[in-house]
């Protein structure tokens, strides 16, 4: 396969309307296992989810991670169950394995289409014992968005009650607004949440505000810049449980935040699937098919 279309556009660090976002990744623990995931997740899996290493090496020369960190970080993956490696030739073709897959779907919602959830004016309430299936209930009770405001007691404000917690005591919680924000309050951190979701405002909004006065980017850049976005975003969305406005405290950035984030990748789509269409390659040496669906991401 020849490598020409992917190393003829290796590119420089992208330019300085990125500055501030690279400088806070080369200034944390790395995390190149996880952007790899977020880039398998938002670009590579819309495009039928296999990808050469070159197309991957390429991106990471973008953000100044060296081939030897992606790669032992992309091997590590494979030992874990998050991606399969195929060879043609000499040449090594990773999609995600099942694990990833599914990891990454049900995150998608999450993602691009969160449901606002209807509030019926009180909380499920659970109480779960010292069984043998404690982890196991606390561990679906987590991943269904509830939260703990003292040991043994989950609350949600509504919606789908895990299997693994189908026999647990149920109750209901209810209150003045008061209480019901200061329940909230003790059962997740938003605190954390709400700092988390300020700092992406503070990060992401130069960056907005540049594109849309014609700040120059390529169309790698526009896809490093794509990937950080949603690697950010996911980050701290799939710790919110997207409570309802009644019951979060006044201010919430968590709009706001979502509201940037698709402004942003609205601008940084069509660059960035440009890129990909000529140098994403899959083992027939085709470069990997567009997705029109993208154009959905962040609609509702």
């Amino acid at each position: 396969m020849s490598k020409t279309a992917v190393s003829s556009r290796r590119a420089a660090a992208p330019r300085s309307v990125l500055g501030p976002v690279l400088a806070r990744l080369k200034g944390e623990p790395s995390r190149t296992w996880s952007i790899i995931i977020t880039i398998y997740g938002d670009a590579v899996v819309p495009r039928g989810g296999s990808v050469w290493l070159g197309t991957l090496l390429a991106f990471f020369k973008a953000l100044g991670i060296s081939d030897g960190v992606v790669r032992t970080a992309m091997s590590r993956l494979a030992a874990d169950g998050w991606l399969e490696r195929h060879r043609v030739g000499r040449n090594s073709f990773y999609r995600l394995a099942h694990k990833g897959r599914a990891t990454f779907a049900a995150a998608t919602e999450h993602i691009y289409a969160p449901s606002p959830r209807s509030f019926r004016g009180r909380f499920d309430l659970l109480l779960i014992g010292n069984g043998d299936d404690r982890d196991a209930v606390r561990d679906a009770l987590v991943a269904a968005g509830f939260g703990s405001p003292a040991a043994g007691v989950w609350v949600s404000p509504g919606g789908d009650i895990p299997d693994a917690a189908r026999d647990v005591l149920r109750l209901e919680a209810g209150g003045d607004a008061a209480a019901l924000r200061a329940l909230a309050a003790r059962a997740w951190p938003l605190d954390a949440t709400a700092q988390s979701y300020r700092r992406f405002i503070t990060t992401f909004t130069p960056i907005a505000d540049a594109l849309e006065n014609d700040a120059p980017l390529d169309d790698l850049e526009a896809l490093v810049a794509r990937v950080l976005l949603i690697h950010e975003y996911r980050r701290i969305v799939l710790r919110d449980p997207l409570l309802p406005a009644e019951v979060l405290p006044p201010d919430w950035p968590g709009a706001p935040a979502r509201e940037l984030c698709a402004r942003l990748y609205r601008k940084l789509v069509a660059p960035s699937e440009r890129w990909l269409d000529a140098n994403a390659i899959d083992e027939t040496g085709a470069t990997l098919p567009a997705n029109k669906d993208l154009g959905r991401r962040f609609l509702s």
